[in-house]
């Protein structure tokens, strides 16, 4: 097996991971694990309690909730004395027309998908300006192309990809750097759950890529760990397509 080049090694970072019993989530935990960092990983599920080891520390709540992200931060620091990198991920899909979205469906995606992220990256920042570090957000290719049922859900990923370029030019000169994915469509379980007919449909959408498939949560997380690295030192306020090309046509 190919080693990777050093610039990738996250030995001695520990790392925030937002969203992590499942899909990209728990992909990217997994992954940054084993690249050498350690890591809290909190999650609204209590599954995300299956992750825990003696160098991965869990919380579970509401990423919406401001204490969550105290805490989060509060725990990187008291238990492994740092932290490195921070992980936004935590969020959840909604596909309604305009007028079937409720107020109540428009906060609650904009509380999860946006504010989630700010109170976050808010509460990380003090920890990391010493030492810097790197914020990846999730956003989507929602944020740049304009899909029907998705004015929640479009607003929320939007606003992510502008609250990263936000906090990339008020803490570059702190050392820390913020930067975003934007998946296409990734085989997930959230993904099944909102599409009519699960796994098979979700694999038809293929075919709308130039790609030829959709993309796996582990595609994803390898970007995130990139951006998370010291590979992507010069790489700030950037939002990285992991669509399989979708919005290249």
């Amino acid at each position: 097996m190919t080693s990777l080049p050093s610039s990738w090694d996250l030995d001695g970072k520990v790392a925030l991971v937002t969203g992590a019993a499942r899909g990209i989530g728990r992909c990217t935990a997994e992954l940054l694990r084993a690249r050498g960092a350690r890591i809290v990983a909190s999650d609204l599920s209590d599954t995300v309690r299956e992750l825990e080891a003696e160098d991965v520390a869990t919380l579970v709540g509401d990423v919406a909730d401001e204490d969550l992200a105290r805490r989060s931060v509060e725990l990187a620091a008291k238990h492994f004395g740092r932290l490195d990198i921070v992980v936004n991920n935590a969020g959840r899909t909604l596909n309604k027309r305009l007028t079937e979205t409720s107020v109540d469906d428009y906060d609650r995606i904009l509380q999860i998908n946006a504010r989630g992220s700010f109170v976050t990256a808010r509460a990380a920042v003090e920890l990391m300006a010493g030492g810097g570090g790197a914020i990846v957000n999730v956003s989507s290719i929602s944020a740049v192309a304009a899909f029907e049922t998705q004015a929640a859900y479009a607003s929320s990923k939007a606003a992510v990809a502008q609250l990263t370029k936000v906090i990339a030019i008020e803490y570059g000169r702190m050392g820390i750097r913020c930067n975003a994915v934007a998946p296409g469509v990734i085989e997930t379980d959230i993904m099944e759950g909102v599409v009519e007919n699960g796994r098979e449909m979700l694999r038809s959408f293929g075919n709308a890529h130039p790609i030829g498939r959709i993309g796996q949560p582990q595609e994803v997380a390898e970007a995130i760990a990139f951006l998370a690295s010291p590979a992507s030192s010069f790489i700030t306020g950037g939002l990285l397509l992991v669509d399989g090309g979708y919005t290249a046509q």
